[in-house]
């Protein structure tokens, strides 16, 4: 069975994501540490203890081939396409091994003005249009990952 993995500390389209994969009958699980705790009705939660990267290594050790993450940490990213998951941002931006080098690089070279003192540009402030593109690539998504899901099964 499809598995869509949230990582839910931060994701700001947790229910729309889980309405979205209900209508394609995908399996959510949702990820967070204890100091968040987000759960919803009906959904599995995995709740690990707080520290650094606690929630990503839980999250990766659940993810099977062709399984859907919703996150927006690029380490985390690139560990799930390793392990042959589907990565989509929160903003509805597929994350693939043709991307996820330069935004890996993005992040460190960003990651160094700040240790430096320096000050990056944090995120936008989301809107509608942000959700609805979401919606759309999520949905184009399941599609593409149920039909691989079936030609793996039956090929």
């Amino acid at each position: 069975m499809l598995k869509l993995l949230i990582d839910a500390d931060s994701c700001p389209v947790v229910d729309l994501a889980l309405f979205v994969s209900s209508q394609f009958e995908i399996i959510p699980i949702l990820f967070c540490d204890t100091s968040h705790r987000i759960e919803r009705e009906n959904v599995k939660t995995i709740i690990v203890d707080k520290g650094p990267d606690s929630v990503d290594f839980k999250l990766v050790s659940e993810l099977k081939r062709g399984d859907i993450v919703i996150t927006g940490d690029y380490g985390l990213a690139a560990m799930c396409l390793a392990k042959g998951g589907i990565v989509l941002t929160h903003n509805g931006k597929e994350l693939t091994s043709d991307n996820i080098d330069q935004l890996l690089a993005f992040r460190y070279e960003n990651a160094k003005i700040r240790r430096a003192g320096g000050r990056t540009k944090g995120p936008k402030k989301r809107t509608e249009e942000n959700n609805l593109a979401f919606e759309m690539k999520f949905r184009q998504i399941c599609e593409r990952a149920i039909l691989q899901k079936e030609e793996n099964n039956h090929g």
